[in-house]
């Protein structure tokens, strides 16, 4: 027992010299005030004393407790990507945070642990009652984690937008600042991770019974749903301590446990005491170099948006240990229950559908007076507003409906979309680079720079699944990881809270209401261009998901192909992201829509799928207009409200387990 608990003592000694080595260097070069200002010598005291070293003891005491809370996360899911990000706990935790701010502020005198506990737990319980019906297995926990943190990010990007500066501060510190004016947080921090730790230890048996399968936990007189619920309450109520104390610290309750093990935990009690340890060391040295590596007084960027970094390439680490036990199957799309006589009469059905849809949203509304239809002289006048966002709406739709069927032909994966893989986040990180080097880049500019994002990420994405033979959950999870690091890039700007933070916003709620001429026309031609190259390649549709060994065999070089679909895929998805943002799931759902309708051959696919795309945006922001007159629901918002819950029907349909 003593030789095996060595290597763990050796490597926390390691971390231990490693993070004083830090703190010394910080104490040496940290900035300071100028001698000749007066009373220098006191203010730096001060800042020394009520700065420096709380802001240190916060940062070890909140590793600490996420470093715990992701262990027992992980050890009582036995999941190892488990974790308050990717379980939407901390997503959760901020939309309640958020909503008590911006929508009850005479709720603000409450503790904010208790709105962050509420809504941390009401996020991870939504994520396990989604995922109970496929036995809680990983791949479906982690994508259902996804779908949660995606819609409560909407609607708090939603509260923020209508709440303006008031409720932008409330992002702003959930970027995981851990600046401190005082050692309140650390006394407000430290008793909960005693408790919380004293806790951990009490329940290390009932843990270690159940790493068993559930059967086997029974056996042995475990009361398992009732201590399943009792762990799941202590992980949530630590992590949304933090959450309530500094904002989000993304990704490290993940990392912890990981680290731990390298380092030689190997027994439940091990764990719970190795993962604390990392935890407090890699928040307290991630925390050091951004005060290191920043200017003056002022942080480089919060240091739980630095941490969020890890969160993507760790993910993809973790790949090869994380085995589906029902991962959704290349054809497990959902079987259409209709087969079209006549396809073509479908399509022209289709077709008629969509412009009268198009007249309708052009031509009713609410206004003042309750619902009005616009017609003769009234309907020319608000043409010229309405004309354009509907014009967006439709042929944003239809790119992302088309850059969704390329996905999943190209992938063989019905779970393949812009969205769920990480591309359209991709296309806001090409977005964040061009605010940094051009603070206020042009149409084309951003257009190009997006591209290149959602190019970079599709690209990596395919290249990270390939090693697994395009394996459905090497793909799905590689695009989560993918979409978690562009995202982290994109919170790093949002977190300056200055004009490029707010237009960042702007786009990821995917508002149409600013949209104009320019907008529609980009669209226009963007879709004019783009579609019509899908037709001529639907030989390569037909090919590709049959495999490589069956597309070479045909004189089919898959690596080419491949590489054009990419680009055509992330042309189509950075532009329509560029118009609508990255929320939409239009992606997802066209052309499972198309397949449930009835529509078999590849090219009557293709086109019910622009038609459905383009219905289902064109529908998403009538209603965004008039839901809640006079106020607006951002389109982008809307339609990821109308896209989740099909996608999670999707992941708890039985017919998808192999």
């Amino acid at each position: 027992m003593i030789a095996r608990d060595r290597p763990l003592a050796r490597n926390g000694a390691l971390l231990a010299v490693v993070c004083i080595l830090a703190f010394a260097a910080l104490l040496f070069l940290r900035p300071q005030l100028a001698a000749d200002v007066e009373g220098a010598a006191a203010l730096n005291g001060i800042l020394l004393i009520d700065s420096l070293l709380p802001r240190s003891a916060i940062s070890i005491i909140a590793g600490a407790t996420l470093g715990l809370s992701g262990a027992l996360l992980q050890r009582v899911l036995r999941n190892p990507i488990a974790d308050a990000s990717t379980l939407g706990i901390a997503a959760g935790a901020q939309l309640s945070m958020t909503i008590a701010v911006g929508l009850f502020p005479l709720l603000i005198g409450l503790p904010r642990e208790i709105s962050a506990f509420a809504g941390g737990l009401a996020a991870v319980l939504l994520v396990l009652a989604l995922s109970w019906r496929r036995g809680l297995n990983p791949v479906t926990v982690a994508l259902c984690g996804m779908m949660v943190t995606l819609v409560a990010s909407a609607l708090s990007v939603t509260i923020i937008l209508a709440r303006g500066e008031y409720a932008m501060s409330v992002f702003i510190w959930g970027a995981g600042a851990l600046n401190q004016q005082s050692w309140d947080g650390v006394v407000t921090l430290a008793p909960r991770l005693a408790v919380g730790f004293a806790a951990a230890l009490v329940l290390v048996r009932p843990l270690t019974v159940m790493s068993l399968d559930d059967s086997s936990a029974k056996s042995l007189g475990l009361a398992l749903h009732g201590m399943r619920f009792a762990v799941l309450a202590l992980a949530v109520w630590l992590a949304a301590s933090v959450t309530a104390q500094v904002g989000i610290i993304g990704f490290l309750g993940l990392a912890a446990p990981h680290l731990a093990r390298s380092c030689g935990a190997r027994s439940t009690g091990q764990l719970l005491i190795a993962a604390p340890v990392a935890g407090a060391g890699l928040l307290f040295l991630t925390d050091c170099v951004v005060q290191l590596l920043s200017p003056e007084f002022t942080d480089l960027a919060p240091t739980g948006a630095a941490t969020a970094l890890l969160g993507g390439p760790l993910l993809l680490l973790l790949l090869p240990r994380l085995h589906s036990r029902n991962p959704p199957r290349a054809d497990g799309a959902p079987r259409a229950r209709l087969n079209l006589a006549a396809p073509w009469r479908g399509l022209a059905l289709l077709a008629i559908g969509f412009i009268l849809l198009l007249v309708f949203a052009l031509s009713v509304g609410r206004g003042i007076d309750g619902w009005q239809v616009a017609v003769g002289g009234r309907f020319s006048e608000l043409l010229r507003f309405r004309l354009p966002r509907t014009v967006v709406a439709a042929t944003a739709g239809a790119m992302l409906a088309a850059a969704g069927f390329v996905m999943q032909r190209l992938t063989a994966n019905p779970l393949a979309s812009p969205e769920v893989l990480g591309v359209s986040a991709g296309g806001g990180a090409g977005l964040t680079v061009a605010l940094f080097l051009f603070a206020f880049p042009s149409p084309a500019i951003t257009i190009t720079a997006m591209t290149l994002g959602a190019l970079i990420a599709f690209l990596a994405i395919m290249a990270v699944s390939a090693r697994g033979n395009f394996g459905p959950e090497r793909l799905l999870l590689s695009g989560v990881a993918i979409g978690a690091l562009s995202m982290a890039i994109v919170t790093v700007v949002l977190s300056r809270g200055d004009l490029r933070g707010y237009l960042l916003l702007t786009w990821l709620s995917g508002s149409t209401n600013r949209a104009g001429s320019f907008e529609a026309w980009t669209g226009i031609i963007s879709a004019a261009l783009l579609i019509p190259v899908l037709p001529v390649l639907r030989r390569w549709f037909d090919i590709l998901p049959l495999g490589g060994g069956v597309s070479r065999s045909v004189g089919l070089s898959t690596r080419a192909s491949r590489l054009v679909l990419a680009i055509v895929a992330a042309l189509l998805t950075a532009i329509s992201s560029f118009l609508v943002g990255p929320l939409s799931l239009t992606g997802l759902i066209a052309p499972h829509l198309a397949r449930l309708v009835g529509f078999h051959a590849t090219l009557k696919q293709l086109m019910a799928s622009l038609l459905l795309g383009a219905m289902l945006l064109t529908l998403a922001d009538w209603l965004s207009r008039i839901v809640i007159f006079p106020y607006e629901v951002p389109v982008g918002l809307f339609a990821a409200l109308i896209g989740g819950p099909y996608l999670i029907w999707f992941l708890t349909q039985r017919e998808t387990k192999q």
